[in-house]
This record gives structure tokens, C-alpha cells and sequence, in this order.
């Protein structure tokens, strides 16, 4: 059985700086709530939840939902890494267009500690440790942060290959500080310049500055998806359908290559980017409105490449001619994406998922894309999983 699915409620609360926010169950049971009230429904009416995190202990999705009611459905604790949020909304989304549940309720949070990201676990194998590998083999050994040092060889990787600069990566930079600008749910609203984010502190000479990687950040944000007959009878929202939605982990390509490209989960990117479009019936040039994982700059140039948004090796060139936002061919994070609006690794996917579909209700304010009715969403965690969904203005 496959049905249409619809977002009925959205909720997000405003990213902070780590230690500026509520405890992760008090910030995810706010968004909970907020949901239920956009979708105008009470808590008893959700049959299922997928609570999705990444830094917490096994049942932290039932300690934050319990705040908002203790019904016993079955509550599933997702972990897919920065990709988790969208996890979370694709096993609701699954779950209702299987016709196993009405009505699903996905939401994300994160209570992050400052600086870089790091594991607990130092007694046992990590999961990217044969990408770590990979990349020393293909780079040689640079003593910077993980995620930092995977990042900025893709994109060193692309400057080698097709051209881009440090100027490229900067210049998206500035343009997320300026859509961010407009939402009052970003963690930074500041407005900077392609030549503020080059003068700032070196991360990686001539690769890489401080406000390129996106800062770890606390938040929440929720959705609840619905079948159309559940809306129908109780009339909910149907003017926002997920219209095609795909999951996919790595290739072989990812470490046989040796292409720091591949090992940030290109491959991966452009399969799930390919099975959505073709579940939509759409391509590419079809999207009105993008919201990506540009967790570093050089990640949202790889993006639109993946994303088939422009064509592989002419990510610079997109960004040259102002393709990436308002006026250009597709808006992309008009929330202000990872680098500004921030980057709770549980809730992302979620927060991307609010964006665009207020983007397409049309109430997304000083943000609106004008006349956006096809929303595309990309959502990637290294290890690896990438989920791409398709939302269409009904």
C-alpha cells in the first residue's frame, strides 16, 4: 500500500550557542508542542514517534516526549548521525504511506557542547575510522579536528579539479550570513561579507576560515505527518505533501576512489538525489527552493553539484553567477543553512523540514521565495546516510 502523506504541523524553537539553551528534553518537548498546535491536534491523536539525536543516552526520546504525554505508542530513538533528523522524518513518513499509522510524529534535538565534534567512545572501532584511513593515505596527515580535516580535502579536492577557490567557499559564506539575516530562528544573523569571512582566523591555509564549518549549536524542531483520508476527516493541513523521499548509505566508490569528494558522501548524495526526483515524476530544473546540508561551505559547492543543481565541476561557476539565491535559478537555505541558522545534529533535518514548508505555505516572511511550489531537501551524515525528500505545494 502506498499512500499521499502530508505535513500536518511543523515546530521549531530558536537555535542558541551551547550552554545559552533549555535541557534537550524541555527544547524538544517546546517544538512537540508547537507542531501540535500548527497542526491545530492534541497529543492522544499521534500513534507513532521517532525521536532522533545523536549526543544522549538510549531512551532520551521518551524522557522529551513524556513531557508532553505518556499515551504508550511506541516511541524509536534514531541515531544516523548528522543526517538523523531526517531519518527520524523518513521513518514517519514510511510508516504512515505503508498505512501502518495516521498520523506520525517526527521531531530532533541536540544539547551540543562547545568546539568540535568528538565521540565518547575511545575503547572500540569508530565508524569512519577506514575513512580517516582513506583520507591520510590519499592527503598525508593533517593534525586538525575530523570533520574539518574530511571537509576541507573535498573541497581542497575540487579546487585541484575543477578550479574553485577559497573566494568560492567565502562567498557562499556571506550568502548564508545574509539569507540568515531574515530568520529570527538562527543561532548567527549577522551579516558578513565574502572579504570579512577571508579575513577572519585560518582553519586550513588557503582551504579553509573559521565561519566556513558550521558551529555546534542546541535546538529542537517536529513535524507530523498524516495520511490524506486521516486529513481529510479531521481537517488538517493537505497543502504541503511529502512528495518522493530517499535514504541511501555508501557505495564502494566512497573509499575506493580515493576521492576526498566521495569519502563526504557524494555517491550517496546524487543516488538518493536520482531516486527522488524520479519518485516525483521531476528533475532538478523543476525545484523552486533547496535546503541543504552545508555543514562546511565546501560542502553546499559539492551539493549542488550532487544535487544535480548545476553540473559536476561547475559548482564555482554557480555560485559566480548568484544561481544559489534570490533571483538566481534556486534559492538555496534561505533559512540561513547550517552555517548560520546552525546545526543541532538531532534536529536538522527537521529545522530544514519547518523551512521549506513554510516556504511553500507561503508564510516563510522576509524569507518567501516567490511562488515556490517544489521544495527540495538534502540531508547528509557521514558513516554514512543521506536522505533527499521532495515536498510539493498541493
Amino acid at each position: 500500500m502506498s499512500r499521499n502523506v502530508f505535513i500536518a504541523g511543523v515546530g521549531m524553537i530558536p537555535f542558541t550557542k551551547p550552554g545559552a539553551s533549555a535541557p534537550y528534553d524541555e527544547m524538544a518537548a517546546q517544538a512537540v508542542r508547537q507542531a501540535l498546535a500548527d497542526a491545530g491536534m492534541e497529543y492522544g491523536k499521534v500513534q507513532q514517534a521517532y525521536a532522533g539525536y545523536v549526543y544522549g543516552a538510549s531512551t532520551c526520546g521518551q524522557k522529551a516526549l513524556y513531557k508532553v504525554g505518556m499515551t504508550g505508542i511506541p516511541v524509536i530513538n534514531v541515531n544516523n548521525n548528522c543526517s538523523t533528523g531526517s531519518s527520524a522524518l523518513y521513518l514517519a513518513r514510511q510508516a504512515v504511506q505503508s498505512g501502518v499509522a495516521e498520523v506520525a510524529l517526527a521531531f530532533g534535538f541536540e544539547q551540543m557542547n562547545p568546539g568540535a565534534l568528538s565521540s565518547p567512545w575511545n575503547d572500540r572501532p569508530g565508524p569512519l575510522d577506514e575513512f580517516n584511513a582513506v583520507l591520510e593515505q590519499t592527503i598525508g596527515k593533517i593534525e586538525i579536528p575530523n570533520a574539518l580535516r574530511l571537509f576541507g580535502a573535498a573541497g581542497q579536492a575540487h579546487m585541484q579539479k575543477y578550479g574553485s577557490t577559497i573566494e568560492t567557499f567565502a562567498a557562499i559564506r556571506a550568502k548564508a550570513s545574509r539569507h540568515a539575516a531574515n530568520n529570527p530562528l538562527a543561532v548567527f544573523r549577522n551579516v558578513v561579507s565574502t572579504e570579512d569571512v577571508l579575513a577572519e582566523k585560518v582553519f586550513w591555509p588557503g582551504v579553509m576560515t573559521r565561519s566556513m564549518a558550521c558551529p555546534p549549536t542546541c535546538g529542537a524542531a517536529a513535524a507530523i505527518v498524516v495520511s490524506e483520508a486521516y486529513a481529510r476527516k479531521h481537517g488538517l493541513r493537505t497543502d504541503v505533501r511529502i512528495a518522493a523521499q530517499a535514504l541511501t548509505t555508501d557505495f564502494p566508490s566512497t573509499l575506493e576512489s580515493h576521492d576526498p569528494i566521495r569519502l563526504v558522501g557524494f555517491d550517496m548524495a546524487r543516488a538518493a538525489a536520482q531516486q527522488a526526483y524520479e519518485q516525483a515524476g521531476i528533475g532538478p530544473q523543476d525545484v523552486d527552493v533547496v535546503e541543504l546540508h552545508d555543514c562546511f561551505a565546501h560542502n553546499e559547492l559539492l551539493t549542488y553539484e550532487a544535487l544535480g543543481l548545476c553540473a559536476e565541476g561547475e559548482g564555482h561557476q554557480f555560485v559566480a553567477d548568484g544561481d544559489n539565491t534570490y533571483g538566481g535559478k534556486f534559492v538555496t537555505n534561505p533559512s540561513g543553512g547550517l552555517l548560520s541558522k546552525g546545526h543541532p545534529l538531532g534536529a536538522t533535518g527537521l529545522a530544514q523540514c519547518y523551512e521549506l514548508t513554510h516556504q511553500l505555505r507561503g508564510t516563510a516572511e522576509q524569507r518567501q521565495v516567490p511562488g515556490a511550489r517544489l521544495a527540495l531537501q538534502h540531508n547528509l551524515g557521514l558513516g554514512g546516510a543521506c536522505v533527499v525528500t521532495v515536498y510539493q505545494k498541493q
